[in-house]
């Protein structure tokens, strides 16, 4: 089934925004490693990202429930828009961690916006196929991001770099201003007297919720590990820029791959099985990585870790809404985004010092053994069901 209208324009929005959110991570990481900081400065600077999201995320969420999308994208596009710009305009790095704030709190603005509004625009039977048709577009731009990155930082420079993808924020803004967001066909926003009112607690008492959330933050973890931690191992290997970043495009295009087969992959084994396989894939990519020292090599096992957590989102974010209260599913997505967000905060603070102190081994092998820990209870439901 092809995506309609009023999907292809949330897919639009968003592949737009993540690529300037994938190619300023990059962008950023290697920019500070030319000015020779430490791995746990880069560490902090992609911390950063996160920082207000992890902070924002739920309050935001409650705020979509109640006023809808259109607004909120416009001004996450429009902070995205200047983060990208000011690191092409001023030289150094003080100025990338105000940019990383703006750019990270920006995109997470966005990313709540389109995952809530594909979940409440589809039936229970179409969630599952609207969701993987939304991370197909996150696999096109978590590819463009890191090679175009590469390219233009080989071929010209960061500034230009940081320049081109304050192009792709100012497209987002574009679609959020002139796309007619508001127009797409969702249920009427609850208000606080009809809506049930509680905590985040509320959601997290829920054994099914909390489930999901722990499964899910290790697979988002996964991800956004292996592209901080990428840089900092191919730039130790004496890799170029564009080898990076085709390295990081290999891993994109296997998350494609395996979201385009997703619809299939649906009809024969359910999520918690396909949650269970990731995990356990994720964990052993993380075992190989240090002995991963060509770029073949890397880009094989790379490419591996994208089969795997390529096929937890959409998964994920079905089991989400399904579990979610009414009127709560934006709250609910804000929730999975702050905790990942949290994630992202602190794994690279951790690990950053990690690798300064003790090497990259130990951070991709401390990662495996957590993902791993995971497995466990993800079988224990696949049993359940």
């Amino acid at each position: 089934m092809l995506p309609s209208l009023s999907l292809i324009k949330l897919i639009l929005v968003s592949l737009t925004a993540h690529i300037a959110l994938a190619g300023a991570r990059i962008t950023t990481s290697l920019y500070a490693l030319s000015l020779h900081a430490s791995a746990l400065t880069v560490g902090i600077l992609i911390a950063l990202f996160s920082l207000f999201p992890m902070l924002l995320a739920v309050p935001m969420g409650r705020i979509i429930d109640r006023i809808g999308i259109v607004r909120p994208v416009v001004l996450g596009a429009a902070a995205m828009t200047l983060g990208c710009m000011l690191p092409g305009l001023i030289s150094g790095l003080p100025v990338l961690y105000l940019a990383t704030l703006l750019i990270g709190t920006g995109f997470m603005v966005i990313q709540v916006a389109a995952q809530h509004t594909v979940g409440a625009m589809s039936s229970n039977e179409t969630r599952s196929t609207n969701f993987s048709w939304l991370a197909l577009g996150f696999s096109i731009s978590g590819f463009c991001g890191p090679v175009v990155a590469g390219l233009v930082i080989d071929h010209v420079s960061f500034r230009i770099s940081f320049m081109v993808f304050c192009l792709f924020a100012l497209g987002a803004f574009g679609i959020g201003l002139f796309g007619r967001l508001g127009r797409i066909h969702t249920p009427i926003p609850v208000t606080t007297d009809d809506r049930h009112v509680g905590s985040i607690l509320d959601l997290l008492r829920e054994p099914e919720m909390r489930r999901i959330y722990l499964i899910g933050t290790l697979l988002s973890s996964a991800w956004d590990l292996f592209t901080f931690v990428l840089p900092i191992h191919g730039t130790h290997s004496g890799f170029s820029a564009s080898t990076i970043g085709l390295i990081l495009g290999c891993f994109s295009v296997a998350t494609f791959v395996v979201r385009l087969a997703m619809p299939w992959i649906a009809r024969h084994r359910s999520e918690w099985q396909v949650l269970t396989f990731a995990l356990a894939l994720a964990a052993v990519c993380y075992a190989l990585f240090p002995f991963t020292y060509q770029p073949l090599s890397m880009m094989i096992v790379a490419a591996i870790l994208g089969l795997a957590v390529g096929a937890s989102q959409p998964n994920m974010l079905a089991l989400l809404h399904h579990a979610s209260p009414p009127g709560r599913a934006a709250e609910a997505v804000g929730i999975r985004v702050m905790i990942g967000n949290a994630c992202q905060v602190a794994l690279p603070l951790a690990f950053g010092g990690a690798g300064a102190a003790l090497g990259l081994t130990v951070v991709f092998w401390s990662m495996s053994a957590m993902i791993g820990a995971g497995v466990p209870l993800a079988w224990r439901k696949c049993q359940s069901r």
